[in-house]
């Protein structure tokens, strides 16, 4: 894959949210000179197993459910809803999915973005892929819902991916009985929106 010249790290800090909310406790992950997610994650996937130095996987405490966050080389030859399937077929190739079905693509508003400032356009796209899990032989379908942040002033393509397994895979307990609950569509939609930049030195020399 095309990926960016840079070091992506993440750093988890611990902050206070009301009782109330699903996510409480809840975690401010904070790029390394990059963008701010505010989101409980349980943390990066690093600790399992090898991930580039673009990427940054996290997952579900309790659910087969994980967030990739990328940092790719602008792919400038698609634009618009092209340039979102792309990425999406993109990530089936390199999962070598069996088969790959978008859904749904719908332009995000920038003036919603607190990226605005420097993304140029965005996406979000809703699709579902058939990949089998590593040493596993039989493959299954997974829901994947990706946004695509186009920041050309950084000559590069910011990929978020949220994916989530069948039901069947996830814990025999319902969702009102999981702590914490299974992230939501809304909690993805939430930290897309409120990805901001506090170091554009993340993106190498420019």
């Amino acid at each position: 894959r095309h990926v960016a010249p840079c070091r992506f790290l993440l750093n988890l800090s611990n902050a206070h949210t009301p009782a109330s909310d699903p996510w409480s406790p809840h975690e401010t992950i904070h790029c390394s000179g990059a963008p701010s997610l505010p989101l409980s994650l349980p943390g990066p996937l690093t600790d399992l197993r090898p991930v580039p130095d673009n990427q940054e996987v996290f997952c579900h405490r309790l659910t087969d459910q994980s967030l990739i966050v990328e940092l790719l080389e602008l792919q400038a030859q698609v634009r618009g809803e092209a340039a979102a399937r792309y990425h999406f077929e993109d990530v089936g190739g390199v999962q070598e999915a069996r088969a790959v079905q978008v859904e749904a693509v719908q332009p995000l508003l920038l003036e919603n973005l607190a990226l605005r400032g420097c993304c140029q356009e965005a996406w979000v796209l809703s699709g579902k892929q058939q990949v089998a899990k590593e040493h596993q032989q039989v493959a299954e379908v997974v829901t994947l819902h990706q946004a695509l942040l186009r920041l050309p002033q950084y000559q590069t393509d910011l990929l978020l991916t949220f994916n989530q397994p069948p039901p069947d895979n996830r814990s025999s307990l319902g969702p009102e009985n999981l702590s914490p609950p299974p992230w939501s569509l809304g909690d993805f939609e939430q930290l897309v929106t409120s990805l901001t930049l506090h170091d554009p030195n993340i993106f190498g020399p420019q």
